[in-house]
C-alpha cells in the first residue's frame, strides 16, 4: 500500500466538486448578482405594498384570536363579537379547533406565525408551478422561485391575506397539493380539498368539478375526508357543531354587506351597479348559474385537454365569482392564472422560433401572422396586465358604500375602477386559455396498450416490367 502523498492522495483529502464550485470566483460572482437581484425585487415589493396596500394590523387575526381566547375561557364561540366591531367568528368548528392553540399566543405573535406559514405555503405552490417552467427554459430553480415569491407576495390578494392574518394561502396550498397529487397519479388526491372544505365551505366546488370531469376517486376522497374532519369536530365539540350547522351557517349578515367595495364577486358587482346594499336575487342567481356552468364546463374541457392547472384555476376563479361574498384577500387564484398566461407566452414564443427556423410553411399549422419575435406577445401582455391590475388594485380610491355615498359618485370611470377586479375575474372565467398537454392529470385512468404494428407483406407491382435477364458477354453496369 503506497504511503499517503505518494502515488495517490487518500480519499478524504480530495475536495468534492460542489466545494470546488463554491470556491470558484466565477460561481461566487454569479450567485452574488442573483442574490442582489432577489434582494432588489424584495425591496421593490415592500415599497409597492407601502404605496398600494392598506393598513392591515392583523385585523382579522385579532378577531379569530379573540374568539378562541373567549371560547377557551368558557364563552360561546359564535356569540363572540370583537370590540368596536360587529364581527365575530364565522368559520366551521373544525377550523376553530385548528385555531385553538393560538389562544396561548398574543394576537401579534399569532399573526406573525400565520404570515410565516402563509409565505411558506405560497413558496411551495410557486415551486410546484414554476420548477417545470424553469427546467424547460434553463433557468435556475432557486432563483426562479425566489424572484416569484416577493413578486406575488406584493399583489392585492396575497398582501391582504398576510396583513389581515387570513388563512387563504394555507387553503390554497392544500388544494394545490391535490393538483400535484393528480399530476403524479397518487391515490390520496382529494384529501387537501376535503380538509380545506372542512375549514371553509367554498372549496366544495372542487368536488363538483371532480364529478363533472369524471375523476371519481378524487371526488370520493375529497368528500370522505371532508366528512371525516367535520364528524371529528362534531364528536369533540358537539354543541358548537350543532349551533353552526343548524343556525350560524344561514346568518349571511355575519360576513358583511354585499355592496362593500372589497367584495369583488358577481353579487358585489351587481349590488354596486344597482347602487343598493344587496344584489337583485333573481338577476344574481341567473348570472351566477350561467357563470357556474361556463366555469365548470371550461374546467372539464381543460382537464380533458391535459391542462389540470388551468382546470383548477378556473374552478377557483368560478368560486370567487359566484360566491355571495368574495373579499379581495380571497382572490388568490389569480396567482396561477398569471403563471399560466406567462407560460403560454413562453410556449408560443418557442413554437414561433421553431417555425421561423424552418424557413418554410408547415402543412397543417397556422403560421404566425406577426413577426416571429412577437409570437406569444398577446399572452405575455395579458399576464403582465393582470399582474399589474392586482398589484395596483385601483378599487380603493373609489371606495363607497350606499346609502351613505352613491357608487356613481365618481362617474363611469370610478364605477369601472371600483369593480375592476370583479370584471377581471369574470373575463378570466370566460376566456382564460388552456395549454393542451401542459399539465396532464390522468393518473386515475389506465392507458390502453397499443399493439405493435405488423409489417405489411411486400408485393411486386404488376405494372412494373421485370428486369431483362443478363445475356452472356454483356458488360455489367457499375
Amino acid at each position: 500500500m503506497p504511503a499517503p502523498g505518494v502515488g495517490s492522495q487518500p480519499r478524504l483529502t480530495r475536495i468534492p466538486r460542489f466545494i470546488r464550485d463554491w470556491r470558484s470566483p466565477q460561481w461566487d460572482r454569479r450567485t452574488l448578482v442573483r442574490v442582489g437581484i432577489v434582494a432588489a425585487i424584495c425591496y421593490a415589493a415592500w415599497v409597492t405594498e407601502q404605496n398600494f396596500g392598506r393598513w392591515y394590523d392583523f385585523f382579522d387575526m385579532k378577531i379569530y384570536h379573540g374568539a378562541v381566547v373567549w371560547w377557551s375561557g368558557g364563552g360561546e364561540l359564535y356569540e363572540f363579537i370583537a370590540p368596536d366591531t360587529t364581527l365575530g367568528f364565522t368559520y366551521p368548528p373544525f377550523a376553530a379547533l385548528l385555531m385553538l392553540p393560538m389562544a396561548a399566543l398574543t394576537p401579534s405573535a399569532a399573526g406573525l406565525f400565520n404570515m410565516f406559514f402563509g409565505l411558506v405555503a405560497l413558496g411551495m405552490v410557486l415551486a410546484a408551478l414554476l420548477i417545470p417552467v424553469a427546467d424547460r427554459c434553463g433557468w435556475p430553480r432557486w432563483m426562479t422561485v425566489a424572484v416569484a415569491l416577493p413578486l406575488f407576495a406584493a399583489i392585492e390578494p396575497v398582501r391582504e391575506t398576510l396583513g389581515f392574518g387570513q388563512v387563504n394561502l394555507l387553503l390554497f396550498a392544500l388544494i394545490m397539493a391535490d393538483l400535484v397529487a393528480l399530476r403524479r397519479g397518487w391515490r390520496w388526491a382529494g384529501i387537501g380539498v376535503g380538509i380545506a372544505m372542512a375549514i371553509k365551505l367554498t372549496p366544495a366546488l372542487f368536488i363538483v368539478y371532480f364529478l363533472v370531469s369524471k375523476q371519481w376517486r378524487a371526488a370520493l376522497t375529497a368528500t370522505a375526508s371532508g366528512l371525516v374532519a367535520t364528524a371529528a369536530a362534531w364528536v369533540i365539540v358537539p354543541h358548537e357543531s350543532a349551533l353552526y350547522w343548524g343556525n350560524v351557517i344561514f346568518q349571511t349578515e355575519r360576513v358583511g354587506v354585499a355592496d362593500m367595495t372589497p367584495n369583488q364577486s358577481l353579487a358585489g358587482l351587481l349590488s354596486r351597479l344597482y347602487d343598493t346594499a344587496t344584489a337583485p336575487s333573481p338577476l344574481w342567481i341567473a348570472f351566477a348559474l350561467v357563470l357556474l356552468a361556463v366555469g365548470l364546463t371550461r374546467a372539464a374541457a381543460a382537464h380533458s385537454e391535459g391542462d389540470e392547472l388551468i382546470a383548477f384555476t378556473l374552478v377557483g376563479l368560478t368560486a370567487n365569482v359566484v360566491s355571495p361574498i368574495s373579499w379581495t384577500h380571497h382572490l388568490v387564484w389569480v396567482v396561477p392564472a398569471v403563471i399560466a398566461l406567462a407560460d403560454q407566452a413562453l410556449r408560443r414564443r418557442a413554437a414561433g422560433r421553431g417555425l421561423a427556423a424552418r424557413g418554410r410553411s408547415t402543412p397543417g399549422l397556422r403560421e404566425p401572422i406577426w413577426f416571429p419575435a412577437l409570437v406569444g406577445a398577446r399572452h405575455a401582455g395579458a399576464a403582465i396586465g393582470l399582474y399589474l391590475l392586482f398589484l395596483i388594485s385601483p378599487i380603493w380610491p373609489y371606495e363607497h358604500q350606499s346609502p351613505a355615498v352613491s357608487h356613481y359618485a365618481d362617474g363611469l370611470f370610478g364605477m369601472l375602477a371600483e369593480n375592476s377586479l370583479a370584471i377581471a375575474l369574470i373575463v378570466l372565467v370566460a376566456a382564460l386559455p388552456s395549454r393542451p398537454g401542459a399539465e396532464p392529470a390522468f393518473g386515475g385512468t389506465t392507458p390502453q396498450r397499443v399493439p405493435a404494428a405488423r409489417p405489411l407483406p411486400v408485393t411486386r407491382r404488376t405494372d412494373t416490367p421485370a428486369p431483362a435477364p443478363a445475356t452472356a458477354g454483356a458488360p455489367a453496369e457499375h
